[in-house]
């Protein structure tokens, strides 16, 4: 069972976004969980790869609080995480996400999200793996 701390420090990540079209685009980075007040902030940062485009610098940001909540970076809830892993859903009208956490292979992980709707359709999966401290 996963607590917020289990999250804090560096991490390395992976992601691949497959759309209902069947490209593909890749980021790779890192992932830094780090305490802030009673929760964690995420911050990622990566490079994505986009087909016939130039490599781009992408960055996001969440918080996570007790209880493993998790909100966009402007406060908005997202979803909670399960602590022992499993399913997830948000909805964001019109869209809806719904996502799986497995933390079988802890303290590597993968977030796995499907997302459907009249303005998005992929399917987005996301390895992490933990640094050397």
């Amino acid at each position: 069972m996963r607590q917020l701390a289990d999250f804090e420090g560096a991490w390395r990540f992976d992601r691949r976004v497959t759309e209902a079209g069947g490209r593909v685009t890749h980021v790779a980075g890192r992932a830094v969980w780090r305490r802030d007040g009673a929760g964690l902030v995420c911050e990622e940062a990566g490079e994505m790869q986009l087909p016939g485009h130039a490599p781009m610098r992408v960055t996001r940001r969440t918080l996570w609080g007790p209880g493993l909540c998790v909100a966009f970076q402007d406060g908005r809830p997202f979803h909670d995480v399960p602590p022992g892993g499993g399913a997830v859903a948000h909805w964001c009208a019109p869209d809806q996400y719904d996502g799986h956490y497995d933390f079988s292979r802890w303290p590597d992980f993968r977030v796995d999200w499907r997302v459907r709707g009249p303005r998005k359709d992929y399917h987005m999966v996301t390895d992490y793996r933990r640094e050397a401290p």
